[in-house]
């Protein structure tokens, strides 16, 4: 008699599959969630890709000056003609006070970290719409984008460091020993572009209106920052609300290094702003804007390849 098969697993089966199931159930349970705080960030992400910093930094340089006529010269034109402007029309017509130092002087050693954040900022905030083909085919920590695109202005910084020193030569002009702090002014500049950078940034790749609010936001900035003007015209009582700005340390802090008290005196700026307290204040508003910077920077990172 041929019993017919059954569907019911045999005794040896059985016990092949229960030291299987067994496992299963006794197999550790992984929980997956979110990192939170500054590992949040990915910042760690970024040493993988640190060649693509170099190649992006040196992209963005040559594409400034390609199919232009002088080419890198541009970076001392800029700021020499900004400083030949400002002696005649600030110096010489208006007659502000440039605190005993020669306008010129006076002038340039501001223009040094205002036109690196300028540029960085500019340059920045622009990031990401202008690499819209590089976000929307390959993946990699966009935060890479703007930080390249800040690097990129530091060429331009020496440069003008360089003409700088060319005209305190020129009028006998003697730095103080706090020029070693210069390394961490523009350390200093470079944050605070990056930061406000990094803001605009994001905006800019979900609303187009940004470019426009960048420019003017820029140019209002400029007027808020000593760059032709002494800081020693405000009254001392809004040292601290003007010192909300930044880029009045950063300057105030350049012009200090640079124009120094031991051969024009301590003036009516430097005493009225003290450049500690201020650097102080800045330090710790630029933190905030880059910690909140990176913050939303991430937060908005997923949606950049699809709306840019």
């Amino acid at each position: 008699m041929i019993e017919a098969p059954s569907d019911r697993p045999s005794a040896a089966s059985q016990a092949q599959l229960q030291p299987t199931l067994s496992t299963a159930e006794d197999a550790p349970l992984t929980i997956i969630r979110p990192v939170r705080g500054w590992r949040s960030l990915g910042l760690r992400d970024l040493w993988p890709y640190r060649e693509l910093f170099y190649f992006l930094t040196l992209r963005d340089l040559k594409v400034r000056y390609r199919q232009t006529v002088i080419g890198v010269a541009w970076a001392v034109l800029k700021p020499f003609i900004q400083m030949v402007v400002f002696t005649v029309f600030f110096g010489k017509l208006a007659g502000l006070s440039s605190d005993g130092a020669p306008f010129a002087v006076f002038s340039f050693a501001a223009l040094i970290p205002w036109n690196l954040f300028q540029s960085a900022l500019s340059q920045a905030s622009m990031s990401l719409t202008t690499n819209q083909a590089l976000i929307t085919k390959v993946y990699f920590p966009r935060l890479i984008i703007p930080i390249a695109s800040t690097l990129s202005n530091v060429v331009d910084f020496l440069i003008s460091c360089a003409v700088m020193a060319g005209l305190m030569a020129y009028y006998h002009v003697v730095p103080t020993v706090w020029i070693a702090v210069l390394p961490l002014l523009f350390l200093l500049t470079m944050a605070t572009a990056l930061a406000a950078g990094l803001w605009l940034a994001a905006l800019n790749a979900r609303y187009r209106d940004i470019q426009y609010v960048s420019a003017f936001l820029v140019q209002s900035w400029f007027f808020l920052t000593p760059v032709v003007y002494s800081a020693g015209i405000l009254p001392a009582r809004f040292t601290f609300i003007y010192g909300l700005n930044p880029m009045v340390g950063v300057v105030q802090g350049f012009r200090s290094a640079l124009i120094g008290s031991a051969t024009h005196g301590h003036t009516a700026h430097v005493a009225a702003l003290h450049v500690g307290p201020l650097l102080i204040l800045s330090v710790g508003i630029v933190l905030a804007m880059l910690a909140g910077g990176l913050a939303y920077f991430r937060r908005t990172e997923t949606i950049f390849a699809d709306v840019v």
